[in-house]
């Protein structure tokens, strides 16, 4: 594990309380793909950007890669509640599942 990643996981366990409803939003995806409503080609996106979410949790928001920008534009078009959460609250949930 790379010290970035375990910044990032270090960070995002010392935020539980505010990870409560942020994680509903990456969670959610486990849960519509087994229902039929989402394709497992989302969820594959958002598992592929945890790297991402690390990076930008532990660097407050000021390394933003590729993956992350697609993991979040993907919550966000397939979950409503996601739309009202923070890129950093979406990150930390990211790195909850």
């Amino acid at each position: 594990m790379n010290k970035i990643t375990l910044a990032g996981a270090l960070l995002a366990s010392l935020s539980l309380p505010m990870l409560a409803q942020a994680s509903s939003f990456a969670g959610s995806s486990a849960g519509a793909s087994s229902a039929g409503s989402s394709s497992s080609g989302d969820d594959k996106v958002v598992l592929q950007a945890r790297d991402d979410a690390a990076s930008f949790v532990a660097s407050d928001g000021r390394i933003r890669g590729a993956q992350l920008e697609s993991a979040l534009r993907s919550l966000r078009e397939r979950d409503p509640g996601a739309r009202q959460a923070s890129d950093l609250q979406l990150a930390q949930a990211i790195l909850a599942r």
